[in-house]
């Protein structure tokens, strides 16, 4: 079944647009949506694909895909610029709100997530070069702004206006680049998942053109740039999400291409020069006097005006303009370099029909990370034997101290350390042993949860040590009853940074305890008898089928190990487990 609906991320630039280009060509789609931040650049796009290719349906989306849907108002064919956004108190708020604020309700105001589920794409090119619309709302100076105005706020004391010192502390927090691109990931893979994507593109970067430290440019700072730095960070902080992104069943393909050499060109013109949107002017030069301060900034009006200055320039897209002599410079032989967005738009094609490009990043470092090795498998039994072997000599159990979260692990490995300690086998907690039922005529073999939960109670009670270890590492206990609960002085759960306490609302018990507390209720215990069950069966499925009983749906033994059945419950009810 071939693609039908591709999605491009970045599809009015350079690159994004010779892709689109290519899939139109070779890849016979049926609707193409092309995406970008600026309205002139998507109307463009759209124009000329639509004439190159009428039998292909185009469509445009213009705006900024990283903040909520309502900045994005494409009926009034307008968009909040982040500037303003950061210029208003409640904008600012809602910034916060969206970036540090409820998962699920950020998901659901996510530009991206609505423009995903409303096309629901078989393939995602993302051609937005992310690193650099994160990086370059610049932390530094936001950081040098802040502590500015908190001088000024200390030194003014109690007179102090405090308007000035909060927009440039929560400038700073929602500036931060790595939570930023931590829901950007989150939330685009949830929503290719929820869309049914096919294969994720990243046309990624390196942050400096293929070059290192010792690269001599940069985006109009000075030598060394962190700002430029920390493009190069972020770009790779996404691969590495990538790469986990990669390795998570049941999601799309994933693939990054990693262009590194500058990407030119779209254009050489006569033409007049912009800088940050604005027409720039030739002014007719002034004498300045070097004696006393030099001024950095004056009026334009104390200067003669010519006209607009125009230049002949090279147009490398969201690369930058340059100069005749600045891309003869940047493109020379062991400077940057150049490659062409035809090619990187050659090899997403390859890459989206199955071919082996060589250039996709992910597979390279799945190839050169060190998985596990036949020796640390031989030696993690000696480990926990020696384990064993000290856990017996103190009668100390070592079984969770709650630092590996998320609780729901503690958790799981008391409730089956106590169910171990009890019954012994799977086939215990399940039945009655014949012993048991000996002599009686009715009361078939089945073990009631109840019965359970009351056997576990009874366990704890007589074993203090193994209560009191579960409740001092921040576990809690929660009753047969569900009414009572056995704490120490902190508890892991709720988790709401911050709170001394929280009000108990309905559905929260079974929520907690379904988190983290170890839950004696029978609902509990039926829930284990069930998940027991499982694993008995699927041993029974597996019989002698040689090595391939040594899957994840696997539990090879009738005694209870407590890691080895958390390990299950894992890989099988939670789907988190490895599949490289």
């Amino acid at each position: 079944m071939r693609d039908r609906t591709f999605l491009i991320l970045g599809g009015g630039g350079m690159i994004g647009f010779q892709v689109a280009r290519r899939i139109c060509d070779h890849l016979a789609p049926e609707t193409i949506v092309i995406a970008s931040l600026f309205q002139q650049e998507v109307r463009e796009a759209v124009s000329a694909l639509q004439k190159e290719f009428p039998e292909v349906r185009i469509e445009g989306y213009w705006g900024d895909v990283f903040v909520r849907e309502d900045y994005n108002d494409g009926d009034r064919q307008q968009r909040m610029r982040r500037s303003d956004l950061l210029a208003d108190p409640a904008r600012r708020a809602e910034l916060y709100d969206d970036l540090f604020g409820d998962d699920e309700a950020a998901y659901r105001r996510s530009q991206l997530v609505r423009l995903i589920d409303q096309y629901r794409p078989d393939v995602i090119v993302d051609a937005i070069n992310t690193a650099t619309a994160i990086s370059y709302q610049d932390i530094y100076t936001a950081s040098r702004l802040t502590r500015q105005e908190l001088d000024v706020f200390l030194e003014a004391g109690a007179g102090a206006d405090p308007d000035d010192l909060t927009r440039s502390v929560e400038t700073l927090l929602i500036s931060q680049y790595i939570p930023q691109l931590i829901r950007h990931v989150i939330f685009i893979n949830r929503a290719m998942r929820e869309a049914g994507t096919r294969l994720y593109l990243k046309v990624g970067t390196t942050g400096t053109g293929g070059m290192g430290l010792n690269i001599p440019y940069t985006h109009g700072e000075d030598r060394p740039s962190a700002t430029l730095m920390s493009k190069t960070a972020v770009a790779f902080a996404h691969t590495g999400l990538l790469f986990l992104m990669a390795r998570t069943v049941g999601g799309p393909i994933v693939k990054e291409l990693k262009p590194a050499a500058l990407v030119g060109w779209v254009d050489t013109t006569f033409r007049s020069v912009k800088r940050r949107g604005r027409t720039v002017y030739r002014y007719t030069a002034q004498p300045d006097s070097l004696s006393g301060r030099l001024q950095l900034n004056r009026p334009e009006s104390d200067f003669e005006m010519q006209d607009r200055l125009k230049l002949v320039v090279a147009d490398t897209g969201e690369n930058g303009v340059f100069a005749k002599g600045e891309f003869e410079t940047i493109t020379n032989l062991r400077q940057m370099e150049l490659i062409t967005p035809e090619e990187i738009a050659r090899a997403v094609e390859l890459e989206i029909e199955g071919i082996n490009t060589g250039k996709d990043v992910i597979p390279a470092i799945d190839s050169a990370v060190m998985g596990p090795t036949y020796r640390g498998g031989y030696l993690r039994r000696q480990a926990i034997d020696d384990l064993n072997r000290l856990e017996k000599q103190t009668g100390v159990p070592s079984v969770a101290l709650g630092e590996l979260g998320p609780p729901e692990l503690s958790k799981l490995l008391w409730e089956a350390y106590l169910l171990k300690k009890v019954y012994r086998t799977l086939a215990r907690v399940i039945e009655r042993s014949k012993e048991e039922t000996a002599g009686r005529k009715s009361g078939g073999r089945a073990r009631t949860p109840e019965e359970i939960s009351s056997a576990l109670a009874c366990y704890l009670d007589e074993n203090p040590l193994v209560r009191d270890t579960i409740v001092s590492t921040g576990g809690a206990i929660l009753l047969p009853d569900g009414a009572s609960l056995l704490r120490g002085p902190f508890l892991r759960i709720p988790e709401i940074a911050g709170a001394a306490e929280v009000a108990i609302r309905d559905g929260d018990i079974d929520r907690w305890a379904r988190k983290g507390w170890v839950d004696l209720r029978p609902e509990n215990m039926r829930v284990w008898q069930e998940r027991f069950t499982a694993m008995r069966r699927a041993k029974q499925r597996l019989g002698g089928r040689g090595s391939a009983v040594l899957d994840r749906e696997a539990y090879l033994f009738n005694k209870i190990f407590i890691g080895e059945v958390v390990g299950w419950v894992f890989n099988t009810e939670m789907g988190g487990y490895r599949i490289k």
